[in-house]
């Protein structure tokens, strides 16, 4: 899509002919929202209108669009500047700014399951961005971020722990800590290596890059392209 807007595209035809003409209904929107909705802080309904507003350069389905709606309200009312909500107030709030959709139920029921203390039980229910689409996306990440706020390191592992689309569900709980965190944070030990699922390294091994000289190369050290980068070995930490 941004090759066709450089090449004299309209965004504005681009994104609606996505899919068929449906448009995108993936998790990209409401994964980069959240800072908006913070901006707007004393006032939700105008957050979830700009995020509206937001989506529709890229993502134009419905599901997509709600999904940004949701996450940038969420954002604005943990922001608020009288104090954050309640973790049933918050899904409260978010559930009353957006428009009936499939992220809305599923954001019922994630407030429905508030009092689950198993995240792999509420992601099976909510899903966990495994399919990349909205609906499967915000009502986990937004439950998740919902019984930690303030607690970042609960926040993280509770979100990163399930699998699935993890770098966008924790990318859409985590921008809610900043608005809330202390004046001083303090490492607390909390990045110590962690199992993750379907067999991931708990910690990044280091690596080695093995190189051969390419003809017409750059000499080694002058910062050039010195060489190709045929495979990485990983070595035990």
């Amino acid at each position: 899509m941004l090759r066709l807007i450089r090449e004299g595209g309209d965004w504005r035809e681009l994104a609606a002919a996505l899919f068929k003409g449906q448009g995108s209904w993936g998790n990209g929107a409401a994964m980069r929202i959240a800072p908006l909705g913070a901006w707007y802080a004393d006032d939700p309904e105008q957050a979830t209108h700009q995020a509206e507003i937001s989506a529709y350069t890229t993502h134009q389905h419905r599901e997509a669009v709600v999904g940004a709606m949701a996450v940038a309200a969420a954002a604005a009312l943990a922001a608020d500047p009288a104090g954050p909500p309640t973790p049933e107030a918050l899904l409260d709030g978010v559930i009353a700014l957006v428009p009936r959709s499939a992220v809305g139920a599923g954001l019922r029921r994630a407030r429905d399951m508030l009092d689950y203390g198993d995240p792999g039980t509420v992601a099976a229910v909510l899903g966990s961005g495994r399919r990349t689409s909205a609906h499967d996306t915000v009502p986990f990440a937004l439950w998740s971020a919902a019984r930690a706020l303030g607690d970042f390191e609960r926040m993280f592992w509770t979100t990163a722990q399930v699998g699935g689309d993890v770098d966008t569900t924790c990318a859409i709980a985590g921008e809610w800590w900043p608005p809330r965190r202390p004046a001083r944070p303090q490492r607390t030990g909390w990045d110590r290596p962690r199992n993750f699922p379907n067999g991931s390294p708990s910690r990044p091994p280091e690596t080695v890059i093995r190189c051969r000289r390419v003809p017409g190369a750059m000499p080694a050290g002058t910062g050039g392209p010195s060489c190709s980068i045929p495979s990485l070995v990983r070595l035990s930490m």
